[in-house]
């Protein structure tokens, strides 16, 4: 019977030894290529972060002017720069890693995204015309947080959080005083683009 024992446990440890370095590289690179496909996750951590520090000094140059239509100025040149910034860092950082931008994942994301943007542009137009400026604040955070959250769905995990945290405080300058919007469109476009951006760039690269 010893023997025997002998030798089912010589037969199980040649069974369980580690994999040849050819094998885990391949699955590795297996690994990767799903994740690829099905996340997209060229998302700029440090493009984030830049955003959100230009979202802050717009919100200081705002805050000093006294017409609303100076005021929505500095907003809407902000949000030149946040597109610009964002497609060259994600354009960046999906050659780096040999990712498609426009196809895949990436094309799920621009679909999720694009809808609510393309509605805020247009409800920005119509709220300034009716003078209802106040109204801004809370448009933008809470369409642009929903823009976020479900073209993140198909992006990194902490993509669609960030979304649903736009919401929350786009829902606060709702419901608070008027005259707190510029500031809650500095914690938003500016606080949680550098926060998240931060941690983008550390757990995820770049």
């Amino acid at each position: 019977m010893l023997p025997d024992r002998q030798h089912r446990s010589r037969r199980f440890s040649r069974r369980i030894r580690p994999l040849p370095a050819r094998a885990a590289d391949d699955l590795r690179f297996i690994r990767e290529t799903m994740e690829r496909s099905s996340a997209f996750t060229a998302v700029s951590g440090g493009g984030q972060v830049f955003l959100g520090l230009t979202a802050l000094a717009a919100a200081w140059f705002a805050a000093h002017q006294h017409a609303s239509f100076a005021w929505l100025r500095i907003w809407l040149g902000e949000a030149v720069v946040a597109i610009a910034t964002a497609f060259v860092s994600m354009y960046r950082k999906a050659n780096r890693r040999g990712l498609p931008l426009f196809s895949g994942p990436g094309r799920r994301v621009a679909l999720g995204l694009f809808p609510p943007l393309i509605a805020g542009a247009f409800l920005t137009f119509v709220l300034f015309q009716i003078g209802a400026v106040s109204a801004l604040p809370a448009t933008w955070l809470l369409l642009y947080g929903a823009g976020i959250l479900t073209g993140g769905l198909f992006s990194i995990p902490i993509v669609p959080v960030m979304g649903g945290c736009f919401m929350v405080i786009g829902g606060l300058a709702a419901l608070g005083p008027a005259a707190w919007g510029n500031w809650f469109l500095a914690a938003g476009f500016g606080g949680l683009h550098i926060v998240f951006g931060s941690l983008i760039a550390r757990r995820h690269g770049g």
